[in-house]
């Protein structure tokens, strides 16, 4: 795009005492009568271009002036500028930070990037809370966030079903997983996760945080949840799925368990039917998680589940006069 080819002749020119048309031309991959073109797009976005004639000429911007983005590449520019102040870093203490970052951007950007940035945050939306579900409560996540920001220690009081545990944990960083904080914390040396919407105070000490030198926290988090889901996945339920039924899984089970269950799913019976093999959790919860399924699915093994299916089907259908 235009606007990245700008920023990135800019950048060459902050780079290079002088240049020459043609050497220009080559490093943004345009023709010369494009490359003049660009130049005078960049003069009238108030950049400071000066063209020498002669052996030793060339373009090159006056003596001093320097752009305050060096180090940012025009893609990183519009990303971070089209970024917005999103609650998620509102929430983090960060707000203020970002908007004075945007302003900061802004000014220094050429006209035609600006308007990228804005034509990429007036279409691209992050909303990371599910359906139905209001964030937790983030009374005590600014002083989680500074621990871990200051790499300190934290002591917590965590509300667990058998009631508030008191904690002094080394923080290792915060995650933001479908609208919820979690902070990842060292205690007796294990790892563990606490759910910040369940902490009911917190306090930064002035000690530091013990960090594990190898510890990196989008490789922990990843490997952590995939244990978490494979604990949930402990019953094999062996169905069979109409065609629409096909269509609903991913949108009724967890993505990654539908997909993996149609990736190895037998080819289609004469009425279209397939059987397949779900991995989900105790025979209960299968049966709830396969219930908005109704008349698209029919469960197979193992007994205890169709049997219990079976049972709140006719229940539902008694309730309904069925």
């Amino acid at each position: 795009m235009r606007a990245e080819r700008l920023v990135a002749l800019l950048f060459i020119l902050q780079r290079r005492s002088a240049a020459t048309v043609p050497e220009l031309a080559e490093a943004v991959g345009v023709s010369e009568r494009t490359l003049h073109r660009d130049l005078g797009a960049l003069r009238e976005a108030g950049v400071p271009i000066w063209t020498e004639t002669g052996r030793h000429g060339g373009v090159r911007l006056v003596d001093g002036w320097r752009s305050r983005l060096d180090g940012l590449t025009s893609r990183e520019a519009v990303a971070l500028l089209a970024m917005g102040a999103p609650q998620a870093l509102a929430q983090l203490g960060l707000g203020t930070a970002v908007t004075a970052a945007h302003a900061k951007v802004a000014a220094t950007l050429p006209p035609e990037l600006r308007e990228q940035a804005e034509h990429l945050a007036q279409r691209f939306h992050l909303d990371a809370p599910d359906w139905f579900r209001t964030a937790d409560g983030t009374e005590h996540l600014t002083t989680v966030a500074g621990a871990v920001w200051n790499s300190r220690r934290l002591r917590i009081s965590y509300q667990r079903e058998a009631g508030t545990v008191e904690r002094t944990v080394d923080p290792l960083g915060l995650v933001l997983k479908a609208g919820v904080w979690y902070l990842v914390a060292a205690v007796d040396g294990a790892v563990r996760t606490y759910r910040v919407g369940r902490v009911t105070s917190a306090d930064e000490l002035d000690e530091p945080a013990r960090r594990p030198a190898t510890f990196v926290l989008a490789d922990w988090w990843e490997n952590s949840s995939a244990a978490f889901e494979r604990s949930l996945q402990r019953t094999d339920v062996r169905v069979r799925l109409s065609p629409r039924g096909v269509r609903w899984l991913p949108r009724t089970l967890p993505a990654d368990v539908a997909e993996q269950a149609l990736a190895s799913a037998g080819p289609p019976e004469a009425d279209g039917w397939r059987e397949v093999t779900l991995g989900l959790e105790s025979p209960d919860v299968a049966v709830g998680q396969l219930l908005p399924l109704a008349q698209e699915v029919e469960v197979l093994a193992p007994a205890a589940v169709r049997a219990s299916f079976a049972r709140t089907a006719a229940e539902i259908a008694r309730r309904h006069g069925g």
